[in-house]
């Protein structure tokens, strides 16, 4: 079994919503742990100038690209430009991302075609720009979308999100079938990423409702901050997915509970149940 170090070290990674949260995570330990030079892409131009300022002083090698990815020419662009400023691409990480709270029919059209952008286009744009460079290089590379570990579930309160992370992750499922039948899976390796709880503001800047049951939003969104109060460092989580990535395992997990919560998912589709509504307050396994 190859460690990290030997697949991706000294490799480029390309990291959308690098701005903060699991992706700033993935660039530090990319940079830091394994000498990769990382690309740095968010609409914030702010937090990547910033993060790329802290690498870069730490002796990293990385580069900003300030890049939108609901608009798939944004994604063409930052594929040209990791070309030229950083070289051929080891790692692709499709991880931006927004969240909405609130009940799913009061939820505002507008935030709702945000997220689907964001959450499932952004993807889709991410694959449609770098997945034929990938194809004609021969190096080894690695493509990893961030599904959650909302993918294998279901959550009141925020269904926007939860249909965005199982679309996410049949993309990447299905991605990883197309890779293998077109002939490039001995090369091209196609990886989930099921984060659990790690930090990031995430919930801070999730959508809202303007109108129907505000309180009702408000107070999920005050109970998910609490669940980031008990949410893994990103670089941790980070370290997880790149041991889990080296290994060749597909769905990459950033706690025990995660896997939990995939078995759970096929114990109600084999048996047929309809999903149950969660009880008590939720905190996060100890594992």
């Amino acid at each position: 079994m190859s460690s990290a170090q030997e697949l991706f070290g000294g490799g480029v990674a390309v990291i959308t919503g690098a701005g903060a949260g699991i992706g700033a995570g993935i660039a530090r330990y990319a940079a830091h742990e394994l000498g990769m030079t990382v690309v740095l892409a968010d609409i914030d131009a702010a937090a990547i100038a910033v993060l790329r300022t802290e690498l870069q002083q730490s002796g990293a090698r990385a580069v900003d690209v300030v890049c939108d990815v609901r608009d798939p020419a944004a994604l063409e662009r930052l594929a040209e430009q990791a070309a030229t400023h950083a070289g051929p691409v080891t790692l692709l990480v499709n991880n931006a991302g927004v969240e909405q709270f609130g009940y799913l029919w009061d939820t505002p059209v507008a935030n709702w075609d945000r997220l689907v952008a964001i959450n499932i286009n952004g993807v889709f744009h991410g694959i449609k720009a770098f997945l034929p460079r990938l194809m004609a290089d021969a190096q080894q590379s690695w493509v990893w979308n961030l599904s959650s570990v909302g993918g294998v579930g279901a959550s009141p309160l925020q269904a926007p999100y939860i249909m965005s992370k199982h679309a996410v992750l049949a993309i990447t499922e299905c991605l990883h079938q197309d890779v293998e039948l077109a002939g490039h899976a001995d090369h091209i390796h196609v990886q989930a990423v099921l984060p659990g709880a790690v930090a990031s503001n995430i919930f801070e800047s999730a959508g809202a409702v303007d109108f129907g049951d505000v309180t009702m939003a408000e107070e999920h969104r005050a109970a998910m901050l609490k669940v980031k109060e008990q949410a893994m460092d990103p670089v941790e989580a980070a370290r997880a997915f790149f041991d889990q990535a080296a290994a060749g395992e597909f769905y990459l997990v950033s706690q025990g509970f995660v896997r939990d919560a995939m078995a759970a998912r096929a114990d109600v589709l084999i048996h047929r149940r309809a999903p149950f509504l969660p009880s008590g307050e939720f905190t996060v396994p100890t594992d």
